[in-house]
C-alpha cells in the first residue's frame, strides 16, 4: 500500500465542521476552527495519491432474516431500486436513524465503470468495515474477512469487466459472540454476560481501488538505528515485492529518501532476487546517513523524512522519522533522554457517526487531546482510523496500538481458533502502522486474566509473535490484576513485558507502589484512570479527583505516563451506562463540549509552570512584567525547546530548559489593564498552558 494520503471529498450527512490549524486558538479549545472541511461535506485521507475512491453513494437494504448469501442476492439483476435505500459511504448503519441499533448483516451495492488494461493488477481496497465481511463482484466471490478495524484488500483484475461493474458487500456485526475478537466471555457466568462498547456496523471506512504493474511493491517496512553518540543513523528497508505476472521476475530496487522534499545523497547496500510468477519476496536494503542529514523526531521537532521506493514503473512513497524508543530500568527513553508524559484514551464515537471517522472529526480530536497535555496513550481496544497517527506523526505524539482482546477468558485465550483470529488482525494493524514513528509500542490485550496459567501463555505467546513482525517496537499489555497485589513477579504476566501498563481505579498510592516494588526495573504507565463526570461531586469532583492523584503520581518518579478514561465520552451496552446511552467518563462531551475537567487537565499536564515573579509599574503606563518560566522536574517533564508564550498580542521565543530549571522571562506591557492572558504554545503551535496573571 501507498502511504502518500488524497484528500477525497464525498457528500455526506451535514456535520459541523473543524480543522487543524498550525497556531489553535486560544479561546475556548472545542471552537470549530477554520480547515480544509467544509459544511456538508466530508473528507477521508486515502494511502495512495492515485487511488479510485469507491465511497460515496450505494444501495442498502438490511438481511435480518440472514438469507442474503444463500439466497444469492450478490447476482446482478436480483435487487429493486426501490427497494433499496441510498446511503453514503463511509456508513454506520447502527447509527442512520433509518436503521438504528440494527444487528445482523447489511448489504451495500455500487455500480462503477471501467476499462480492462493488459500487464495491471487491479487492488480492491477496504480500510475497515465491521465485523464479518463478504465481497463479490459481477456476481464472483471475491473473499472475505473478519475483523472490524483493519485493512484489507483483495485482486480483483480478473474479475473486472469493460463497462458498468457491480460490486455487492455483505457486513454483519453481530458480534460480541465467543468467539469473536473482541468478544464476550464464555465463562456462563451471571455477572459475565456484557459488552465494552457499542457493536456499530457497516463499511465505516474508504473504499477504493489502485492499479498496479504486474510486479508492485505491496509494502515496505522501514527501521532506523540513529547513532545518539555520533548523530548519525542507518535506514533499513524491508520490501516486500509482489510479481504477479506469469513470469520470473528479478525487479530492479531503487530508493531514495527525502528530507524537506530534498534527496540525500546515500548508497545503499541491496541484493538483487529473482521473485517466481505468482510469488511475493522480502528484499533488504540499508543505508547510513551522515550526522548532517539526521534530524531526530521526537515530541515537539517531530521532524519527518520520505522514502520513496520504486520498483519498475511502480512508485511507493513512506513517511517516517529517525528516533530511539528504549526502556532503561524504570525510565522511558525517547532518544536517550527520560520522559514523562500524560495522555488520554479516545473511544471511537460521535453522535450521528458512530466509528465513522471523516477528517474534521480527526483533526478536532487530535487538537483538543494535544492541547489537553495528552500526548502518550493508548487509544483504545481497536485500531483507529489512519489519519490519526499521521497527524501525531507530524505533530509529535505517543501511541500504544492494541488489538482486540479485551477481557477474554483463559478458556478462550487458550482456543487455537481465537488466537488465529487475534494474529490475522494484530498482523494487519501492526502492517499498516509500523512506519509511524508516533507508534512507539503494542499492546496484546486489556484486563484479561493475567494471573492464571493461560492469560500467561497468552501474553508470553502473543509478544513472542509480535516480535517476529516488528522488533523495534516496545510490548505491554494493560493489566488489572495487579492492583489486588499479588505476591511474586512470576504472579502476574506483566513479568514478559517492557513496560507495565495498569489501570488503576483508585488507591492509586497503594497500587502504584506495590508495582513497583514487584517490578523495580520497568517503567510503570497507567493505562486507564479517572472517573465519571456524574460521579460523587458531579464535574467538579471529576476535576478535583484528577489533581488529587496528580499529587500522588508525581511522588512515584517510575511512573513515565498516565492516560485518563476517557478523553470523550462514548456509547455502550456496559452496565452502569446512563439512560442516554453515554458513559460519561469524558474531559469532553460526546459533541466535544469540555468539561470542568479539560483545563485542569491541561493545566496538571503541562510541562511548564508559570508564576508571576514581580510587576513593576512605569511613567505613561510604560510597565515591566517579570513571570518565572519554570520546566517541571516531576512530571510530565521533558527538555522544553522551541516553547513560545504569547503576552496579550506579543510574542515571544521562551529560553531552552531542561527538567526543573527555571528563568525569568521580563515582558513589556503598556495600558492600564488589569491583567493580562499568557499563553505558551509548542513548537508545533500547539498550547500547553495558559492563564490570567493579575497586574498589580
Amino acid at each position: 500500500m501507498k502511504r502518500l494520503t488524497l484528500l477525497i471529498s464525498l457528500l455526506a450527512l451535514s456535520l459541523s465542521s473543524s480543522g487543524l490549524v498550525a497556531q489553535p486558538s486560544v479561546a475556548q479549545p472545542d471552537v470549530a476552527q477554520p480547515g480544509v472541511a467544509q459544511p456538508g461535506v466530508a473528507q477521508y485521507h486515502l494511502r495512495q495519491p492515485n487511488a479510485i475512491p469507491l465511497h460515496g453513494e450505494w444501495w442498502f437494504l438490511l438481511d435480518p432474516a440472514g438469507l442474503g448469501i444463500a439466497n444469492q442476492w450478490y447476482r446482478e439483476g436480483v435487487a429493486q431500486e426501490n427497494r433499496q435505500d441510498k446511503v453514503t459511504v463511509p456508513h454506520c448503519f447502527s447509527t442512520d436513524p433509518r436503521y438504528e441499533f440494527y444487528t445482523g448483516t447489511a448489504w451495500y451495492r455500487k455500480t462503477f465503470a471501467w476499462k480492462r488494461t493488459t500487464g495491471k493488477r487491479v487492488i480492491l481496497h477496504f480500510d475497515a468495515a465491521f465485523y464479518k465481511t463478504n465481497v463479490w463482484l459481477n456476481g464472483q466471490n471475491v473473499g472475505e474477512h473478519e475483523g472490524g478495524y483493519t485493512p484489507f484488500s483483495f485482486d480483483v483484475t480478473d474479475k473486472l469487466k469493460d463497462g458498468d461493474n457491480l460490486l455487492v458487500v455483505a457486513v454483519n456485526n453481530d458480534t460480541w459472540k465467543t468467539n469473536t475478537i473482541p468478544g464476550i466471555k464464555d465463562s456462563g457466568n451471571v455477572n459475565d454476560g456484557f459488552v465494552g462498547w457499542v457493536n456499530y456496523g457497516g463499511i465505516i471506512r474508504p473504499v477504493y481501488l489502485t492499479i498496479e504493474t504486474e510486479v508492485y511493491t505491496e509494502n515496505v517496512k522501514i527501521e532506523t538505528v540513529p547513532d545518539l553518540t555520533k548523530g548519525s543513523a542507518v535506514v533499513k528497508a524491508k520490501v516486500r515485492i509482489r510479481n504477479a505476472s506469469s513470469n520470473p521476475a528479478s525487479p530492479k530496487l531503487d530508493l531514495t529518501i527525502l528530507q524537506d522534499k530534498k534527496p540525500l545523497t546515500l548508497r545503499w547496500k541491496t541484493k538483487a532476487e529473482s521473485i517466481p510468477a505468482g510469488q511475493t519476496a522480502l528484499i533488504e536494503a540499508e543505508a547510513a546517513l551522515t550526522a548532517a542529514q539526521v534530524k531526530l523526531w521526537d515530541l515537539d521537532q517531530p521532524n519527518l523524512y520520505e522514502l520513496k521506493t520504486v520498483v519498475g514503473a511502480d512508485t511507493l512513497a513512506s513517511n517516517f522519522g529517525i528516533r530511539e524508543i528504549k526502556v532503561s530500568g524504570a525510565q522511558l527513553l525517547l532518544n536517550g533522554k527520560p520522559v514523562k508524559v500524560g495522555g488520554g484514551n479516545r473511544v471511537i464515537d460521535y453522535p450521528g457517526l458512530g466509528t465513522v471517522e471523516p477528517d474534521w472529526l480527526v483533526e478536532k480530536d487530535f487538537r483538543l487531546m494535544k492541547e489537553a497535555g495528552m500526548e502518550f496513550q493508548r487509544l483504545t481496544h481497536y485500531t483507529p482510523s489512519e489519519y490519526y497517527y499521521d497527524l501525531a506523526d507530524r505533530y509529535g505524539m505517543l501511541i500504544i496500538t492494541e488489538a482486540g482482546n479485551w477481557q477474554l477468558t483463559p478458556k478462550q485465550m487458550d482456543n487455537d481458533s481465537m488466537r488465529v483470529k487475534f494474529r490475522a488482525q494484530f498482523r494487519e494493524m501492526v502492517e499498516r502502522d509500523w512506519n509511524h514513528p508516533s507508534v512507539i509500542a503494542y499492546s496484546v490485550g486489556n484486563e484479561y486474566a493475567s494471573t492464571v496459567p493461560g492469560g500467561q501463555r497468552w501474553t508470553k505467546d502473543m509478544i513472542a509473535y509480535a516480535r517476529e513482525l516488528d522488533p523495534t517496537r516496545l510490548y505491554t499489555f494493560a493489566s488489572m490484576l495487579l492492583n489486588s497485589l499479588p505476591a511474586k513477579p512470576e504472579d502476574e504476566a506483566s513479568q514478559y513485558v517492557d513496560f507495565v501498563s495498569t489501570n488503576t481505579y483508585g488507591g492509586h498510592a497503594k497500587s502504584l507502589d506495590h508495582i513497583h516494588k514487584l517490578y523495580p526495573d520497568k517503567p510503570v504507565f497507567i493505562s486507564e484512570w479517572g472517573t465519571r463526570s456524574d460521579g460523587k461531586g458531579g464535574e467538579a469532583g471529576q476535576a478535583q479527583h484528577l489533581s488529587d492523584v496528580m499529587v500522588e503520581i508525581r511522588k512515584r518518579p517510575f511512573v513515565v505516563g498516565a492516560s485518563w478514561w476517557t478523553y470523550n465520552d462514548y456509547r455502550s451496552k456496559l452496565f452502569g451506562t446512563n439512560v442516554n446511552g453515554f458513559r460519561p467518563w469524558g474531559i469532553v462531551g460526546p459533541d466535544r463540549s469540555p468539561r470542568l475537567a479539560y483545563p485542569v487537565h491541561q493545566r496538571e499536564f503541562s510541562p511548564v509552570l508559570i508564576e508571576k515573579a514581580r510587576f513593576t509599574t512605569g511613567d505613561q503606563g510604560m510597565h515591566q512584567l517579570v513571570l518565572k518560566i519554570t520546566s517541571r522536574g516531576d512530571f510530565p517533564a521533558r527538555t522544553l525547546k522551541g516553547y513560545m508564550l504569547k503576552a496579550g498580542e506579543n510574542s515571544f521565543a521562551l529560553p531552552d530548559l531542561n527538567p526543573g530549571e527555571s528563568k525569568d522571562v521580563t515582558i513589556p506591557v503598556r495600558g492600564f489593564d488589569k491583567q493580562i492572558h499568557i499563553t505558551i504554545s509548542k513548537p508545533t503551535g500547539f498550547i500547553t498552558t495558559q492563564t490570567d496573571i493579575e497586574l498589580k
